[in-house]
């Protein structure tokens, strides 16, 4: 009796276990099905943009012997400036003013007290960060001006260059997603129609790879957004 009751129990373990490997199998074969259902796409949306934020750098330059002498040189020369940047609309919060690098050329290990006609070098920077981008712009295009009141400025170089930015982007970010989407629903539409079926719902997207760049070297006050997304759709018949 005891052995019938262990073939009993061991059959109906057998029938649990072909059931539950069936189950598996079907869920095995419903995925590779639902797989071969869907399609994975990128979607694409980009825009062109003004900056909203740019920090001008200006930089200038005295040489000489005597560094009290020079000093009040670089004093007169930076009140001039502000005094400049201020008759353009430009306010005192735009505006900071640097304390000056003196560089003695005489200590320089390359250098000789002989081949130098001057022994200091002093730069001057005075910073302007501002939102009046378009301001700006005209007035970095007039700095020739100061010419006339006896002030060069000299190109910063790579070490102070113009830096245009786009703050705004969290703004944007919404809307170029949602034009990103669009633009990848399109592309599986497509593929969807060519393979004789219709696109269902998405699956899965992704939160998108965003970047701000010039638009190019001689317009950097004008930035593309771009935002590349990845979405996944099922079909259907």
């Amino acid at each position: 009796m005891k052995d019938h009751q262990k073939t009993i129990i061991a059959a109906a373990l057998i029938a649990i276990g072909i059931i539950i490997l069936g189950c598996c199998i079907q869920k095995g074969l419903d995925s590779i099905a639902n797989k071969d259902h869907q399609v994975n796409v990128k979607g694409l949306a980009e825009k062109e943009v003004k900056a909203d934020k740019v920090t001008w750098p200006i930089v200038s330059k005295q040489l000489g012997n005597d560094l009290p002498e020079l000093y009040a040189d670089i004093a007169t020369k930076q009140a001039k400036i502000k005094a400049f940047l201020k008759r353009n609309g430009i306010s005192d919060k735009e505006i900071l003013i640097n304390a000056p690098l003196v560089t003695d050329l005489n200590a320089q290990d390359y250098a000789s007290s002989q081949s130098n006609l001057y022994r200091y070098n002093v730069t001057s920077i005075i910073t302007v960060t501002s939102r009046q981008v378009d301001r700006v712009r005209s007035i970095i295009a007039r700095q020739g001006e100061m010419l006339k009141e006896g002030v060069a400025i000299v190109d910063g170089g790579y070490s102070n260059p113009v830096v245009y930015e786009y703050t705004a982007f969290k703004k944007l970010k919404p809307l170029m997603m949602k034009e990103a989407i669009e633009n990848a629903e399109q592309t599986a539409a497509q593929f969807a129609e060519n393979s004789q079926s219709k696109i269902n719902k998405i699956i899965h997207a992704d939160q998108g790879q965003f970047t701000i760049e010039d638009r190019d070297a001689t317009t950097p006050y004008i930035k593309k957004v771009r935002v590349v997304t990845s979405v996944t759709y099922s079909l259907k018949d």
